[in-house]
């Protein structure tokens, strides 16, 4: 990673709109987005920050429905993790029709 790839940071609001939040299954699937990237992930709510690539650590988060989570990226992959977590967030986590 060159070291102007590695400065970019983007950040990004999302609203959880699935029916159960960032439960385990729903928390499982972010991390599997979110480690397909080059990037280092995390993702806030009420003041906390955890890693996007701990499942326990967004369960901690207890973001419910219709509660937004900031998440922010930094690497080379930045926005195109963003972009694919957006769609997995705005998608109800495959979860409902």
């Amino acid at each position: 990673m060159d070291a102007e790839a590695s400065l970019v940071q983007v950040l990004r609001e999302m609203q959880i709109i699935n029916q159960r939040g960032l439960h385990a299954r729903a928390s499982a699937k972010f991390v599997q987005v979110a480690s397909g990237f080059d990037a280092v992930i995390d993702v806030e709510k009420d003041g906390v920050k955890v890693g996007g690539t701990s499942i326990m650590g967004l369960m901690m988060l207890a973001a419910s429905p219709g509660c937004s989570i900031r998440v922010i990226a930094q690497g080379p992959e930045a926005a195109a993790a963003l972009d694919a977590l957006e769609q997995l967030v705005a998608s109800r986590f495959g979860e409902e029709i």
